[in-house]
């Protein structure tokens, strides 16, 4: 148990934590869409299943170029409004409005200009949402020096973010429900106008209301310049030399990649699962099974599993608290065996508390400790802080997994003899992938305990970091 009391200086007002969490809901809610979009791609506008997996790939290596760039620019940035906030308003406008110019595609154009259009869009899209994800991140890591209130702040963001995981699964049944939209190329168009305008109105927000540290007197930042380009970009690398050597960074980047790229590599099973066990193929039986089941995870991680993990992580650590929550999640992956149950599908949702511990715990805990772990840059290497660059390289892992799951996934799903051209599935055939569904989830959470296992920056020493940081530069 912590026992240490966080001083008011430290604490993040509700306003701030509101505006922050709207953030991550944009955050979420992009991608999420993004995602659910890409599949109309093949059967709303024809596009070839090939190429369409091209649009998905080719954007994502533009994306991880892109990332620790903006986050250099944000660390070094002068102006009167911070380091971040400016980035995070044009960001918030471009995002919204580049998402829903990128969809605005007409089934009647050629595969080829189809294509090409898109390409392009993408990676203009994906430059606007990286000013302002970026920024964003680095934003959170700053707005409290205070080990404990950086949990409660991530936590509260990661509950509202999840809101947007609620709302996503339900964009396959808007967009091909005949009674709302003539087709679904007009329902992909319509709703990524609406899904844009939220965008700018809730990601503006952080701009508005959030602060971070007093930037005015932080030493050592670059020159943003085309004159300085090149001397910037030997500066970009050495700063990510400098955080690749961040033991407990890297330790959190490990486990991270790990319970994340277990997790989504088998996102797509319990669908199959659900359609293909239990109600025999057919989709008409199926129904909102899968949006239900997708719905109730975010709800259930966001109003239950991820104020235990914060309040774990405040009474036992960090540290500890991942482990824990991690553990638990391996015994919510092992209850699916017996969860999905043809007999009586509201089964289901049985393993879904244990499970959501694995993900909701991830990300709330892993942010606050990337927080800490910037304070340990700091001790180290000296200003300028670098929660841009941390903020950029630890997502970019996220995205690394991402990308490596939906191939493994696939992979998976060949090897278990999946044939999506057959109305059914063998018996072999889906006991193989059930247990694929188990055991690769709980195999790769496993593995992240044994990362984080000796994780060496605890409370006390993070508080000794933060007061000698004091000590050396005052609070910022």
């Amino acid at each position: 148990m912590s026992k240490y009391t966080t001083a008011a200086s430290d604490r993040v007002p509700i306003v701030q934590k509101a505006a922050f969490g709207a953030g991550h809901l944009v955050n979420n809610l992009l991608p999420g869409a993004l995602g659910i979009f890409m599949f109309f791609l093949l059967t709303a506008f024809g596009m070839d299943p090939f190429l369409a997996g091209l649009l998905g790939g080719l954007p994502r290596i533009f994306d991880a170029i892109t990332d620790p760039i903006m986050g250099f620019i944000s660390d070094n940035t002068k102006s009167r409004w911070g380091r971040r906030r400016p980035y995070i308003f044009v960001g918030a406008v471009l995002s919204g409005i580049l998402f829903a110019v990128l969809w605005q595609l007409d089934e009647n154009n050629t595969q080829n200009y189809n294509f090409w259009y898109f390409l392009i869009l993408s990676l203009v899209y994906l430059v606007g949402n990286t000013i302002f994800s970026t920024p964003l991140i680095g934003l959170g890591y700053e707005m409290t020096s205070d080990y404990n209130e950086r949990t409660r702040l991530m936590a509260f963001s990661q509950t509202v973010g999840q809101i947007a995981w609620m709302i996503v699964p339900w964009f396959w049944v808007l967009i091909a429900d005949p009674d709302l939209f003539e087709s679904q190329a007009v329902g992909v168009r319509k709703l990524s106008i609406i899904v844009g305008g939220i965008c700018i109105i809730l990601g503006i927000l952080p701009a508005i209301f959030c602060r971070g540290i007093d930037a005015s007197h932080m030493a050592n930042r670059k020159e943003i310049s085309l004159k300085t380009l090149f001397s910037n970009l030997k500066d970009l690398f050495l700063g990510i030399v400098q955080v690749s050597k961040n033991k407990p960074f890297v330790k959190l980047c490990g486990a991270t990649f790990l319970v994340f790229n277990g997790f989504q590599m088998v996102a797509s099973f319990s669908f199959f699962i659900i359609v293909f066990y239990m109600f025999n193929g057919d989709y008409g039986l199926a129904g909102n099974w899968p949006a239900w089941f997708s719905t109730v995870s975010a709800i259930v991680t966001a109003f239950l599993i991820i104020p235990i993990v914060s309040w774990m992580a405040d009474k036992l650590g960090k540290r500890k608290a991942f482990i824990i929550s991690t553990a638990i999640s391996i015994v919510g992956y092992g209850l699916k065996w017996w969860s999905f149950n043809p007999s009586n599908p509201f089964l289901i949702f049985m393993p879904i508390p244990l499970m959501s511990f694995g993900i909701g715990g991830l990300f709330t805990l892993m942010m606050s400790m990337t927080a800490d772990v910037c304070d340990l840059d700091e001790l180290n290497n000296g200003m300028p802080r670098k929660e841009g660059t941390f903020g950029a390289i630890y997502w970019w892992m996220v995205k690394l997994g991402q990308a490596l799951a939906l191939v493994l996934g696939g992979a998976v799903l060949k090897m278990v003899g999946f044939d999506q051209t057959l109305a059914q599935q063998t018996a072999e055939t889906m006991t193989k992938l059930r247990v694929a569904d188990i055991v690769i989830p709980a195999l790769t959470a496993g593995l992240a305990i044994l990362v984080m296992w000796k994780y060496s920056l605890t409370e006390e020493r993070a508080r000794e970091i933060k007061a000698e940081l004091e000590a050396r530069r005052g609070k910022l």
